[in-house]
């Protein structure tokens, strides 16, 4: 199959295909006139891909998957690390976030948002703290 069924039937974007094949990832055949042909074991891998990416593994662990994908005497317990890696990485993003939620909602809540010029949030991003996000703090919120 060329490279436009290969996508539509992946769920990948035909650019992301060519990457993949840039960086190792699928090797199609080529046809003698220089075009890719994808066959059903590349489909399966680009489908491997594509879920794999969605659940927001990095291209060296899809690789690292797909290897262990490909290996018939792989240990499970490989691939259960490499996931509970993924999920210690994602509690450590939610973190982040939630943090980062907490300062942007004291920001907002210190903010007037009426017509006068001042504002605590551009304070803050200029790297002056404003005295209103302190007191919120102080506040215990």
């Amino acid at each position: 199959m060329n490279i436009g069924s290969a996508a539509e039937q992946s769920g990948l974007p035909v650019k992301t295909i060519r990457y993949y094949e840039d960086i190792g990832l699928v090797l199609p055949q080529r046809s003698e006139n220089g075009y890719r042909e994808f066959s059903s074991s590349d489909l399966e891998r680009l489908k491997f891909l594509q879920r794999a990416r969605s659940l927001g593994f990095s291209i060296e662990e899809c690789r690292e998957l797909l290897s262990l994908y490909g290996d018939r005497n792989r240990a499970s317990a490989d691939v259960k690390k490499l996931t509970q890696a993924k999920i210690r990485e994602v509690d450590r993003k939610i973190g982040e976030l939630k943090s980062l939620k907490r300062v942007l909602s004291d920001l907002a809540e210190a903010c007037h948002g009426d017509n006068r010029p001042d504002c605590p949030i551009i304070d803050d991003l200029a790297g002056q703290r404003p005295a209103a996000v302190d007191g919120l703090k102080e506040k215990g919120k």
